[in-house]
């Protein structure tokens, strides 16, 4: 798989670079715009000094140009000073909106075609800072950062310019802090090395997650009296987070505050009077000329604070832009072209010498040899870590295998059309994906024309039709506004998906790991209907559950260690039966259990 450059810029470039160059020159004009704009509203500061030296009575103030004429120049240069900003302000928001809204539909293209595996393997609140966090940072930058930086450069340098024609030398003296800050925060701003940066974006994505896992898992967590496991893992990102932070800040803080009490407004006044009566006792200056630098030097201190600040918006930035290129340049799942996709002859799924190994190389399998004959079931079963839940996403094609290939009706997975080969196999996962929508269009998502008939006779045959009833709104009810399902609820509603969808091939992983008994009850009664007719692979986490596989194959260390029926895995005392003495089950293991007992 290829990946392509996010722009004209080319794949070298760093990706904040990349993603702004097609507004590039949208942004260039907004800042000049904006620069020029500030320092024509800046005029009429000017013409208060002077026209304040005139009121004093200096002789060469007087001389120069009569105070109706100064005043129409003030007013002239800040009405159009203020034109200019609004319109750059408009540019610059005008290619915000071009760069998001391009940035959006590239991202929710990329995401309709990367694997199923990358979401699995990312929590919800990592995919929601990508797409709105990150995209709303990006704003500021785009819309934001631009202009103001070029109105704080053009204020610093008409400040700058002005009091040097006033008096070059008291100019030195009173903009002197500025530099010394500059150099202070600059240097602090190196400390920071890309590694405490990396930490500290790392510890506030942690805690982001962890709030958003808090908020969606409580209504289950308290059905079951385990709030506390909530409390402590969201305890355990808060203190991440915190040392993080106070790793990140305790070495800037001395700097940083000694560099802001440098151009404070009092300390510029103070530095500019001080200097002004040694001037002025010297005979170098006259007192009517200290007055423009006590108007202006201060008013230095603001756009130079504000640069300051905007540097840590920019690190934010450039942070966002970095992880929405790596989305934009996640690999994506090869499928075939409309009307070129291969129809499978046939049900039978066959692994032939499947290896899949993560990206860093770890190898997780490694020379599958399965194959799943029509109307079978055939259990995964091994320790934590065999690769169980591998084979399940690699058979629903979530990503694709390193070796080999996996073939349903003898076509390569790779060569069947998305909607083909999720109409032939089906799933019911043990993390339940539902989406913000009513129960109906979640049951009915793999089948949007289904009639609210046969929508509510899955339901029923998933052993959820009487809870949905009970809802406000029936099967009109918003799943997160008018309804919070437990987890067990929650898996039933998927078996309605899947029921509805009535797929010949169905994957089963661990569906029943984390329920209660009574829950588990109910959903293992839903699974039994789920079950009857189809082709199963199921991974097992409790193996009396799966006695009646017609055949158990055990994983270990991504291999498969022996395979066959249950009777004559344990007569041969390997691997299966270990894993059994360890189970602690006991025979005979109930006939009517569905994940599934035939």
């Amino acid at each position: 798989m290829t990946t392509q450059p996010n722009g004209p810029a080319g794949p070298s470039t760093p990706p904040i670079t990349r993603l702004l160059a097609p507004i590039r020159a949208q942004l260039r004009l907004a800042a000049a715009l904006a620069g020029t704009g500030q320092i024509l509203t800046l005029v009429p500061l000017a013409g208060i000094a002077l026209i304040g030296r005139q009121a004093l009575g200096l002789p060469e103030a007087a001389a120069t140009v009569p105070v109706l004429t100064v005043a129409t120049i003030c007013i002239a240069a800040l009405v159009v000073g203020l034109s200019l900003l609004t319109l750059a302000e408009y540019l610059a928001h005008l290619a915000d909106n071009s760069l998001t809204d391009t940035l959006r539909n590239r991202l929710t293209e990329r995401l309709t075609q990367v694997p199923l595996g990358w979401f699995t393997s990312r929590s919800s609140g990592s995919v929601k800072r990508a797409l709105q966090d990150d995209m709303n940072t990006l704003h500021e930058l785009s819309a934001h950062y631009f202009t103001t930086r070029a109105r704080c450069f053009g204020a610093i340098a008409a400040a700058a310019a002005f009091l040097a024609l006033v008096d070059w030398r008291m100019a030195i003296v009173s903009l002197a802090p500025f530099p010394l800050y500059y150099l202070i925060f600059g240097a602090t701003r190196k400390s920071i090395g890309p590694d405490r940066m990396a930490s500290y974006v790392s510890a506030q994505t942690a805690i982001g997650d962890a709030v958003g896992e808090f908020g969606r898992a409580m209504p289950v967590l308290r059905t079951f009296g385990k709030t506390g496991e909530a409390h402590e893992a969201y305890s355990e990102a808060v203190h991440r987070f915190l040392d993080a932070f106070l790793r990140f800040t305790k070495p800037l803080v001395a700097p940083l505050a000694t560099a802001n009490a440098l151009i404070t407004p009092v300390t510029v006044v103070s530095i500019v009077l001080a200097s002004g009566a040694l001037f002025i006792g010297a005979g170098w200056m006259a007192p009517a000329d200290l007055l423009p630098f006590l108007l202006i030097a201060p008013g230095v201190s603001a756009p130079l604070l504000l640069l300051g600040f905007m540097a840590h918006g920019l690190a934010h930035a450039t942070a966002a832009a970095d992880r929405i290129d790596a989305v934009l340049n996640t690999p994506t799942l090869p499928v075939p072209a409309p009307g070129e996709g291969v129809t499978p002859d046939g049900n039978r799924l066959c692994f032939e010498a499947v290896g899949y190994a993560y990206e860093d190389g770890t190898e997780t399998l490694s020379g599958i040899d399965l194959t799943l004959e029509p109307g079978t079931m055939t259990a995964i079963v091994g320790a934590s870590g065999a690769g169980k839940s591998t084979i399940a996403r690699l058979a629903l094609r979530f990503f694709d295998p390193t070796e080999g290939r996996i073939t349903l009706g003898g076509a390569d997975l790779r060569d069947i059309a998305p909607a083909e080969l999720y109409r032939r196999v089906g799933f019911v996962l043990q993390d339940v994906q539902l989406i913000h929508a009513s129960l109906h269009d979640n049951i009915a998502l793999g089948r949007p024309d289904a009639t609210r008939e046969e929508v509510s006779a899955a339901a029923r045959a998933a052993q959820i039709h009487d809870r949905i009833l009970a809802l406000p709104q029936g099967y009109d009810s918003i799943l997160g506004r008018d309804a919070m399902l437990s987890g067990g609820e929650a898996q039933r509603v998927s078996i309605a998906r899947a029921l509805l969808l009535d797929p010949p091939l169905l994957v089963l992983d661990e569906v029943t790991s984390a329920m209660d008994a009574e829950g588990e009850l109910a959903l293992q009664k839903a699974l039994s209907e789920l079950a009857r007719g189809r082709t199963l692979l199921v991974i097992a986490h409790r193996l009396e559950t799966i006695i009646g596989a017609d055949r158990i194959v055990v994983l270990q260390d991504g291999r498969i260690a022996e395979t066959g029926p249950h009777e004559a895995l344990l007569a041969r005392n390997g691997r299966y039966a270990t894993l059994w003495a360890q189970s602690g089950s006991q025979l005979p293991a109930p006939t009517q259990d569905p994940e599934i007992a035939r």
